[in-house]
């Protein structure tokens, strides 16, 4: 009886120690680790072999973590945990924004790793599971298709991060109620969010620019003050909340 191959990870990171520290451990938990220590090396790496996630540092020398996320994504959607210092939001906000799956500050403990890890993978396997019955989600010109996991805005293709497309998901299974922040985290998401947390709002922010919803007259979604997010057919009014 053959074994079923380990699953495959990259990490990147300039700081080998802290890199062999991540292989040693994610090591027994069942993966295989390869290790890329400049951005160009984990670029090149990430475009020509298959992996189920890449852990993707930030600030490297040369060509930084943001730079290697950009031109990963123009071809690729494997999900990418990026690595940030203590209390750069800056750098987690343009993670987010540009593609990234998930963030985690280098203060991280082992199991926390452990634990996005495995979420932004399990998600990422969702989006290819079949489903029996084809589902599309419509608002007006927008369509949301679950099983082929494509979205289509004035006949034109959306390309929305794994992220994006579940909370349009969300947004459109209710559509004209409105959705409170923590029901929209809840799910979209495999991990808690901290009260401070705004992250969610920050993709929300890139869904909508995708959109090309303007902010003080959005032609889909719509910010309830104090409460959350409602998506919207344009003559939609009165929106009951959820």
């Amino acid at each position: 009886m053959e074994l079923s191959p380990k699953p495959r990870l990259l990490v990147v990171d300039d700081d080998r120690k802290l890199a062999s520290l991540i292989r040693d451990y994610l090591t027994p938990m069942g993966y295989e680790v390869e290790m890329r220590h400049t951005g160009p090396d984990g670029l090149a790496a990430a475009l020509a072999d298959p992996y189920v996630a890449v852990i993707l540092d930030v600030m490297m020398p040369g060509m930084d973590g943001f730079a290697v996320l950009r031109e990963l994504r123009k071809t690729s959607d494997v999900p990418v945990l990026m690595l940030t210092a203590l209390g750069e939001e800056a750098d987690r906000i343009v993670g987010l924004e540009i593609g990234a799956d998930d963030y985690l500050p280098k203060t991280f403990s082992s199991r926390e790793l452990l634990a996005r890890l495995r979420a932004v993978i399990r998600r990422s396997a969702s989006r290819s599971i079949p489903t029996d019955l084809p589902r599309e989600l419509a608002a007006g010109s927008l369509r949301l298709c679950e099983e082929t996991h494509t979205v289509v805005l004035d006949d034109h293709p959306l390309d929305l991060t794994a992220l994006e497309f579940a909370i349009l998901a969300s947004l459109l299974k209710s559509k004209g109620r409105v959705k409170s922040r923590e029901r929209l985290i809840e799910e979209v998401s495999d991990r808690r969010f901290d009260v401070f947390d705004r992250s969610i709002d920050v993709h929300v922010s890139s869904l909508r620019k995708k959109l090309g919803d303007d902010a003080k007259n959005p032609r889909f979604i719509k910010t309830i003050r104090g409460v959350g997010y409602s998506l919207h057919e344009p003559s939609d009014h009165d929106l009951p909340t959820e």
